[in-house]
Parts: C-alpha cells; structure tokens; sequence
C-alpha cells in the first residue's frame, strides 16, 4: 500500500500565465503615447468671444473704466492710487449714473491674487455687473 501512494503525481492546475510582460508592454505604451502627444493649449477653448478677448468690442451703451492693480495691491485711476472707500464710491457713482459701466482690471504682475480678488469683491458690492480681467502676454 505505501507503494501505491508513491506512484500518484499530484495533477497540473494549468500553466502558470505571468503579468510581468504584460505590465512592460503596458509600461511601453504609455511611454510611447505621452511622448507622442501633444497638450491641450487652452486658449483654444472657446470661453468667450475672441473680439472680447482681445477688447477690440467696443462697450457701445456703457462706459468703460479701466483700473489698474499696482503691486501693492492698491487699485490705480489715471495714475492715481485709490484708497478702497474711494474706489468704492467712484464705482457707485459711474454704475449710478450708466447702469452699462464696464469695470477692466490689468493687474500687476506683482500684485497678489488676494488683492486682486478684494478689488474685484469691491467692485461687485459697489454694483458693477460687467467686470473683465485683463491680462497682458508677450506675442510670440
């Protein structure tokens, strides 16, 4: 009977199937597709309107006031620095009297997203519903 036992091989479940190639081929492809591909620019998502972009369209109904972000963070009219009360004031007044006033804000390239954002917050408890930021780039 112990010989009996001896002469039984245990059965193959089936052949062993391995991932490692798998995964260098994955590794492979990708590789490939992230140096073939090209990125997105996304300038060429249409979120406006290129004549607004580029500020070519004219605000026919409304006056257009344009406020400088100096980089103190200080809004700038006609060269004038303005304290945040005033800048207020001056912006209750113009949607006051022309409901159509649009507000551009150029800010600085040192200025600070926050102050950027406390102008815009100011401009938009004083009423101004047509609010744009500019943004200056060199052409290539």
């Amino acid at each position: 009977m112990a010989n009996e036992l001896a002469l039984r091989r245990a059965r193959r479940t089936g052949p062993l199937i391995s991932l490692v190639p798998m995964i260098d081929v994955m590794l492979i492809l990708l590789v490939f597709f992230m140096v073939t591909s090209t990125y997105l620019n996304l300038d060429m998502i249409p979120a406006v309107k290129q004549q607004d972009r580029a500020g070519r369209q004219q605000n026919p109904n409304g006056e257009t006031v344009l406020i400088r972000l100096a980089a103190d963070g200080a809004p700038v009219l006609n060269g004038k620095p303005l304290a945040p009360e005033a800048f207020a004031t001056l912006l209750r007044e113009r949607v006051k009297a022309n409901p159509l006033t649009q507000v551009l804000l150029l800010p600085s390239g040192a200025a600070t997203t926050q102050s950027l954002i406390s102008v815009m917050d100011i401009a938009t408890r004083a009423g101004v519903e047509r609010l744009q930021v500019i943004r200056l780039e060199a052409r290539p």
